[in-house]
């Protein structure tokens, strides 16, 4: 269909855009570390089943120093049989940290505005390099909310009728740059939170507190953070994050 529609007119076809060599292997940088987060939490889950088919269960600490705790937590007896997974996590640990080093280096070096988008609580520096590589041009949406259809962030309808059904987020996009921006929206609304436009958001659609709604509430944040990460970017300004003043106390004489 595309190459008939080519034949006939190009310009039915939207022009695409490639990104620069560099950006692509910055971006093939990002996908190949969190590749090794993923097999870093293969390899925990597989020594935590194994430990605890042997009788022993382990605390549940970072994955970071879980190579290094659980060797406080787990007989001397049963050392011999996970010490094999303990070795490749400490090598997977070291390579991730490595990195995260280089790619922190890079967004400060090669691309300076993600020091800018930064300021929203619960992007870090990953976060916002994976954004700016994505987005590539932030000029390209004529509306900031428009980044969120973009990033599979906005729920599918299902229109037919009289009917109107409001189903889950469509996840189109870039998968990696949506779960970063999801942790960034469970950040946000967790107890290390801070007090702002984007938490109180949250809470108000979290409601009853149920399990459906909570989700609800973090797809919403996630949402509203990308927003303001393009119009940050877009517009050049800086994060003021908007406390809404609770109401004061008003005592009335008897």
């Amino acid at each position: 269909m595309l190459a008939r529609l080519a034949r006939v007119d190009a310009a039915l076809l939207h022009p695409i855009q490639h990104g620069s060599a560099q950006a692509q292997h910055d971006l093939l940088g990002l996908k190949l570390r969190d590749a090794l987060v993923r097999t870093r939490v293969s390899l925990i889950n597989a020594v935590r089943f194994t430990l605890k088919s042997l009788g022993h269960s382990v605390r549940n600490p970072s994955s970071e120093s879980f190579h290094k705790n659980v060797l406080a937590d787990i007989p001397a007896d049963c050392l011999p049989v996970v010490q094999p997974l303990l070795t490749v996590l400490t090598h997977v640990t070291e390579q991730i940290k490595a990195m995260e080093r280089d790619l922190v280096q890079r967004s400060k070096k090669d691309y300076p505005v993600t020091q800018r988008l930064q300021q929203i609580a619960g992007v870090g520096p990953l976060t916002a390099l994976c954004f700016v590589l994505k987005i590539g041009d932030p000029g390209r949406f004529s509306r900031g909310r428009d980044v969120g259809a973009y990033l599979g962030l906005c729920p599918r309808r299902d229109q037919s009728g009289g009917t109107d059904k409001q189903l889950r987020i469509s996840k189109c996009g870039d998968g990696l740059l949506r779960r970063l921006l999801v942790s960034a929206a469970h950040y946000v609304l967790g107890p290390f939170g801070p007090a702002c436009a984007l938490r109180e958001h949250g809470q108000r659609l979290t409601g009853t507190g149920s399990s459906r709604e909570k989700k609800r509430a973090v797809v919403a944040v996630a949402r509203k953070i990308a927003v303001l990460l393009l119009s940050l970017w877009k517009h050049g300004t800086n994060y003021e994050p908007r406390v809404t003043a609770s109401p004061t106390l008003v005592l009335t004489p008897a």
